[in-house]
């Protein structure tokens, strides 16, 4: 990328000083322009992420809670509308946060002669957000946050799905061991392809996001085509299904009543829409985020919403409510066996599935490896540095050997980060093995989307609600990005986050697809290990910055310093940050309890 003279005086003294004999400082580039990620990239990173086993096989689980088709296609369409406030929750602040001061013959400069501060999209998403909103005391919110993430930001409840899914292609029998052993295997490969091939991850992340498109979309003709009198082969007609699922007096017949079903329903929707904060992970590798991001995300997310009620629709006009409630098999599996009526088509469905999981799981490695690597800038875990580093990846390499060019950054990949994130993720489904595979994913899928997404959504909502109390027009004013109707989205998640927090604890029905007699597993027990997370995530602070430091005598200095510069060198550009230095060490207190 080109730079100002300044910029590059700046830059080669980072450099410099970061590669002297003796230094402890870690340096970490930022992909130069043409390894940036575009607006396709980031658009195909939530596909790629929304579109898995949850379109697939939720469905029929929240048909079962609710036992009403209108209600069922009711929470979908409430989903839709969460994600898309989800969505203008982030964008608003990571379009707003973090703020660094530019170098002051950069700037515009003010009436002193520094120049005003500007948002630096930076990696991280919601850790960068929480830290923002809840700065003291010191290291707190980076612990609790970090030791969530850090053990539960992964797939392994989609990576053991995946497992059962491809044993169903083959027609083989559900074997744990062998489950287990798919589960590991895809979250090695996942891991292996974007530390030994960055831009290769990429591109298969884009590729496997347009063909699941494809697919949900020819899924969703097939539904409406049998409804209207297509045949495909020997199964059933569509039209009864149309009738008993659709007809008035049906849609909205015998509904449940009890508040656990649908907490647990709206938990599953929202895991299923879960992923517009994706490319926010990644966000200071994207290419003109302030230009392009925003426009790029809510198209997306709106094309997901209508995808996702055309496809429950197009389930229901072949699959009669009651068949899905006589059955345990999925909505995926049942629509094929309904449409084609052999054997051999929801096989092919489940190869299907099984190839969306995958998906799911290439795209939450490459985001996931860099919020654990910004986890790690902050110091807060074991081997911080090693964690926080970047290396060249062995394909750029390799490339670089045989055919030399002049480029000063070669690809690089999180690859210690990216370990960090399989050793966690192996270690869940190691965990799990005491229980049966479906208990293991039900337990998994739930925990992530308690945690990540309802307790993390939570307070990332609630929180830009309280920067709109608290500073008012010294936030709204500097906004990079005003949603629609104000704080209106914030309130609209952080209502419905508070709602699951608690509702989740209130015991579902005995006939429920939730209850213990189904599940073997007690519905407070999920909740209950969320919540207790905070509670490890807070001792862990504890031990990090009280005992320890106490023990030592000695404080932990992090030092952080972005090199960000004008994009493409022009005066106008967006500011970017082009690297990072990043060095800790250990301080001694003062009698007044300040470093030395």
């Amino acid at each position: 990328m080109p730079l100002t003279e300044a910029d590059q005086r700046r830059v080669d003294a980072a450099e410099a000083e970061a590669e002297a004999a003796g230094s402890t400082k870690l340096l970490i580039h930022s992909p130069p322009e043409p390894q940036k990620l575009g607006s396709i990239t980031v658009m195909c990173l939530i596909l790629n992420r929304v579109i898995g086993s949850g379109i697939y096989t939720t469905p029929a689980i929240v048909l079962r809670a609710t036992n009403s088709v209108g209600i069922s296609l009711l929470l979908w369409a409430f989903g839709a509308v969460l994600g898309l406030c989800g969505l203008l929750v982030w964008l608003e602040l990571g379009m707003s946060i973090p703020k660094f001061q530019p170098p002051p013959e950069e700037g515009t400069g003010s009436l002193d002669g520094e120049a005003p501060f500007e948002n630096v999209p930076r990696n991280g998403g919601e850790k960068n957000y929480l830290e923002y909103i809840y700065k003291d005391p010191r290291f707190q919110t980076t612990c609790i946050y970090g030791v969530i993430f850090v053990v539960l930001g992964n797939l392994t409840g989609n990576a053991i799905a995946m497992g059962q899914y491809i044993m169903r292609a083959a027609g083989a029998p559900d074997s744990p061991e062998a489950v287990r052993g798919i589960a590991v295997a895809a979250l090695t490969g996942a891991c292996l392809i974007h530390g030994l091939w960055r831009n290769g991850g990429i591109v298969l992340n884009n590729v496997l996001a347009s063909i699941k498109v494809l697919t949900l979309m020819a899924v969703i003709v097939i539904g409406f085509a049998a409804a209207g009198g297509a045949s495909f082969g020997s199964g059933s007609g569509a039209r009864d299904a149309v009738k008993a699922n659709f007809a008035t007096h049906n849609s909205f017949a015998r509904p449940r009543d009890d508040i656990g079903n649908y907490a647990i329903s709206i938990a599953y929707v929202v895991y299923s829409f879960g992923g517009f904060e994706q490319p926010f992970y990644v966000l200071s590798e994207v290419s003109h985020p302030k230009k392009r991001f925003a426009k790029a995300t809510i198209a997306t997310m709106i094309v997901i919403a209508i995808l996702f009620i055309l496809a429950n629709v197009a389930y229901l006009c072949a699959v009669p409510m009651e068949t899905v409630l006589h059955t345990d098999l999925d909505m995926a599996t049942l629509f094929f066996g309904e449409v084609f009526g052999n054997e051999i088509a929801p096989r092919v469905m489940a190869g299907i599935i099984a190839f969306s999981i995958f998906g799911n799981i290439v795209v939450m490695t490459f985001t996931a490896a860099r919020v654990k690597q910004e986890i790690a800038k902050e110091g807060i875990l074991p081997f911080s540095l090693f964690f926080a580093r970047s290396t060249t990846t062995p394909y750029a390499w390799l490339k670089q050997r045989l055919w030399p060019s002049q480029s000063r950054i070669l690809e690089q990949s999180p690859a210690t980060a990216l370990l960090l994130h399989w050793f966690f993720a192996v270690i869940l489904v190691a965990a799990t093995s005491s229980v049966s595979t479906a208990i293991a994913y039900l337990v998994l899928v739930l925990l992530y989307a308690y945690t990540i997404k309802v307790i993390a959504g939570f307070f990332v909502a609630a929180g830009v609600l309280y920067l709109r109390a608290t500073k008012r027009k010294e936030w709204t004013d500097n906004l990079g990005f005003k949603p629609w109707g104000g704080p209106t989205a914030a309130i609209i998640y952080s209502s419905t986050c508070a709602f699951m927090i608690v509702a989740l604890f209130i015991s579902p029905s005995q006939s429920s697809p939730f209850s213990y007699a189904k599940t073997g597993i007690h519905h407070y027990i999920v909740p209950a290990v969320g919540l207790g997370t905070l509670l490890i995530g807070y001792i862990y602070y504890l031990v990090f910055a009280k005992l320890i430091p106490r023990w030592r005598k000695e404080v932990l200095i992090v030092e952080r310093e972005p090199i960000i510069v004008r994009q493409g060198g022009r005066q106008d550009g967006e500011w970017v940050q082009i690297l990072e230095v990043v060095e800790f060490w250990w301080a001694a207190r003062q009698a007044g309890g300040k470093e030395a």
